[in-house]
């Protein structure tokens, strides 16, 4: 694999880069949808939720835990799970920024 060169660009660029690869893979929308639908945190029962084993599925909450998508707190032996609004705050503010610029560009682009 390359190298990415991360030390050319922003602290908020590739902050962003990570946010934007952790929310990139099917299963992890689905997580996310998930953790919106059921409106609490969950324990557990993320795995009957997906067509994956669980390791699979311990994967993609790592790696939106460690993008800073999802919490987790212990709770007895498991892992409780919900979303960390400020990620999404990071994720909202960059699509609102490119909203208003395309609200003030409107049929004035190539």
């Amino acid at each position: 694999m390359g190298i990415t060169k991360t030390e050319y660009f922003t602290e908020e660029q590739n902050e962003l880069a990570i946010l934007a690869k952790a929310i990139g893979h099917p299963a992890r929308i689905a997580i996310i949808q998930h953790l919106i639908k059921v409106n609490s945190c969950v324990c557990g029962d993320i795995v009957n939720e997906l067509p994956l084993a669980q390791p699979t599925v311990s994967q993609h909450l790592k790696e939106l835990k460690n993008a800073g998508l999802i919490k987790g707190n212990f709770e007895g032996n498991a892992i409780c799970y919900c979303l960390d609004e400020e990620g999404f705050n990071k994720i909202r503010s960059f699509f609102l920024h490119i909203n208003t610029y395309l609200e003030s560009k409107k049929n004035q682009c190539c």
